[in-house]
């Protein structure tokens, strides 16, 4: 049992500028020295693992730094990464939405273009407006389209990842840390020309996706399935579904996931859920009291969700009605990518402390809202680290006092 508050985060970290252009040109056809790269990956992964551990920072992870980011901001990497790891995709400029709706069965639930969102239609000059701040940087014109079987062949890929961390950590004098991977119900949103419906290439993904777990697992490594989708598809689906509607659509996605993780040990698991990372209003975000039981279900060990944002800070609230099972953790963002505003430590402790009442001091772990990397400038993103560390250590002096 801890003895204090520990610290992580969600996954992504802020990349060097060098692997960022290394990343760039690659995708460009422009670098083809792989163990060139290699070299540079493996030196930054060493490099983000030591500073982890030198701002405080318990339980480390490899920044994502394997998920390719070609661009100082970009908040897609957590799941543009399997566009390479899985085969039948194309990528293609057609209306996913459209091919979406020509899938679907009667009366079964789809989802939109991510242009559609209810939020994007409701502030559409807001996220119209590219100097705003709430529209995507760089979205990309084109989607991935299944057009064949989906089957995993990112091995070599995912070998890589799980050598680049364990040399990491052995080099700051570590023991364990977590890799992250994008789960069923967020990797299968893409458009659909392969497979009967929906439901059948979200099968699909799950059975692939769990020789990436799996994989990772064995390692010896912690698995963080990220999956935003549980809570962030409720905006893209247009006109809005019930709440009971949305939970059967969404209890799918948690079933698929469960079957992809099964027999894996839970306690090497940590489950992330959001509604989204970019920086819009998320006016019309699904509550967590009406997702917290669906979120509870997946057959992980710890679970990670956006707590700092001002959207969803309110819902701390909700762990005073919820249990948390015997043996769970809860890892809630005290720190959040949505604001260059540094949290004071002070107030980070404050919100360490409200769970830490809630569900019990030994069942907190204290986070991130979601992944730093590509959504905060580099100097802001480490600073909020290092506040999430400093907090900690507040609320631990408070709680074990």
């Amino acid at each position: 049992m801890p003895d204090r508050i520990l610290t992580s985060h969600a996954g992504s970290l802020p990349r060097p500028d060098s692997l960022i252009s290394l990343n760039e040109l690659r995708a460009a056809g422009e670098f083809t020295d792989e163990e060139a790269y290699r070299r540079e990956l493996s030196a930054a992964v060493t490099d983000v693992v030591a500073r982890q551990h030198e701002i405080g920072i318990d339980l480390v992870n490899d920044g994502e730094y394997g998920h390719s980011m070609g661009s100082r901001y970009d908040y897609g990497p957590w799941w543009t990464y399997v566009f390479q790891r899985l085969s039948g995709l194309e990528l293609s400029q057609l209306d996913i939405g459209a091919i979406a709706q020509a899938k679907a069965r009667p009366g079964q639930i789809t989802l939109a273009s991510f242009g559609e969102r209810r939020d994007w239609q409701r502030f559409a000059e807001a996220y119209g407006d590219p100097s705003s701040g709430a529209a995507l940087p760089n979205r990309a014109a084109v989607a991935p389209v299944c057009r064949g079987p989906i089957s995993y062949q990112g091995q070599d890929a995912v070998q890589r990842d799980i050598a680049d961390l364990k040399a990491a950590l052995a080099a700051a004098g570590l023991a364990d840390g977590f890799l992250n991977s994008v789960a069923p119900g967020s990797c299968a949103r893409f458009g659909n020309e392969f497979y009967a419906d929906d439901e059948e290439q979200l099968q699909a993904c799950a059975d692939a996706m769990r020789e990436e777990y799996t994989a990772i697992i064995e390692s010896g490594l912690g698995l963080q399935l990220d999956d935003p989708a549980i809570a962030e598809n409720w905006d893209q689906i247009n006109p809005a579904p019930t709440v009971e509607e949305y939970r059967r659509f969404t209890r799918l996605r948690i079933d698929a996931l469960n079957h992809a993780i099964r027999g894996l040990p839970t306690e090497r698991i940590r489950f992330h859920l959001c509604w989204g990372s970019w920086h819009g209003p998320h006016t019309t975000d699904i509550p967590m009291a009406d997702i917290v039981d669906l979120m509870l279900e997946v057959n992980a060990g710890a679970y990670s969700f956006e707590a700092a944002n001002v959207r969803h800070e309110h819902e701390w609230k909700v762990w005073r009605d919820v249990k948390l099972p015997d043996g769970k953790v809860i890892l809630p963002g005290v720190v959040s990518h949505s604001t260059n505003v540094v949290e004071h430590p002070e107030l980070v402790a404050e919100r360490i402390i409200r769970f830490a009442d809630g569900v019990g001091r030994e069942n907190v772990v204290a986070s991130t809202d979601c992944g730093l990397g590509g959504r905060v400038h580099p100097q802001i993103a480490w600073a909020k680290l290092d506040t999430l560390a400093r907090g900690a250590q507040l609320a631990t002096e408070a709680l074990w006092a």
